[in-house]
């Protein structure tokens, strides 16, 4: 049996998660709320919410870990085309525009959009008034991609002092969340965050440069990244120079 939460209880020790043997790897415990205050205790010691509408809230704490060092983000050669072409275009005719955070709620919900591959979402209206709140706090952020004013692309997450916890990403036109992503690698590589967290393991993270560690070594990255001084403005960087050579990304 996994513990409830009520308003005051304090999460669990993370080796207390279930296993595989138990059925449901990395499951810790239900119940609490959503409020920044629970969530960011739950970022703070490598927990996450994850479950889908008419469940209890369940917090996870998966084991091994999925992350994705910022120095090993995988471009390939197709998608460095893309970017240096909107790179180029932010800088003459703007058609194409990376931008953090000025569709916060809009970038959530179109993450919890259906998907082909999807039957349904975890991203709730709870789930993004939880963020939403976050956000408004200075701990959650978007990275997205713009086309002609519209959003076509982008990446949302969480951010404690120097660690990054990424949450979801959608395209809407080709490779719209991978470009989202290079620029927020980038960005956060750039301000001293190594580690981002990806949560589970998919076949997608791994073509992005993303493995799995085992959760104590998680864990105590998290711990000293969590308590470094925090980005204070978040403002997206070029991937290129001016002259299109030399990349700054991650090769």
């Amino acid at each position: 049996m996994i513990p409830w939460l009520d308003a005051r209880s304090p999460f669990p020790d993370v080796s207390k998660a279930l296993t595989e043997a138990d059925g449901a790897p990395g499951l810790l415990a239900a119940g609490g709320d959503l409020s920044p205050r629970r969530l960011l205790e739950a970022y703070r010691h490598g927990i996450f919410p994850w479950f889908s509408e008419g469940q209890p809230i369940l917090w996870w704490s998966t084991d091994p870990r999925m992350v994705l060092l910022t120095e090993r983000f995988v471009i390939s050669h197709s998608l460095k085309k893309t970017l240096k072409k909107v790179d180029n275009s932010m800088r003459t005719d703007r058609r194409w525009e990376i931008r953090f955070d000025s569709a916060f709620e809009q970038v959530m919900r179109a993450c919890a959009e259906p998907r082909k591959d999807s039957a349904g979402t975890w991203i709730s209206p709870d789930i993004i008034r939880g963020y939403g709140a976050l956000h408004r706090q200075g701990y959650a952020h978007s990275s997205e991609l713009w086309l002609d004013g519209e959003l076509v692309g982008g990446a949302y997450g969480v951010c404690i002092g120097k660690m990054f916890y990424g949450e979801s990403m959608f395209a809407r036109v080709s490779d719209a969340s991978k470009i989202a992503l290079a620029y927020l690698v980038h960005f956060l590589h750039a301000h001293g965050v190594t580690l981002i967290d990806c949560q589970q393991e998919t076949s997608h993270l791994a073509s992005l440069g993303a493995s799995p560690i085992p959760r104590a070594e998680f864990i105590a990255h998290l711990r000293e990244a969590v308590d470094l001084a925090p980005i204070e403005e978040w403002q997206p960087l070029p991937l290129f120079r001016a002259s299109g050579k030399n990349p700054l990304c991650p090769p």
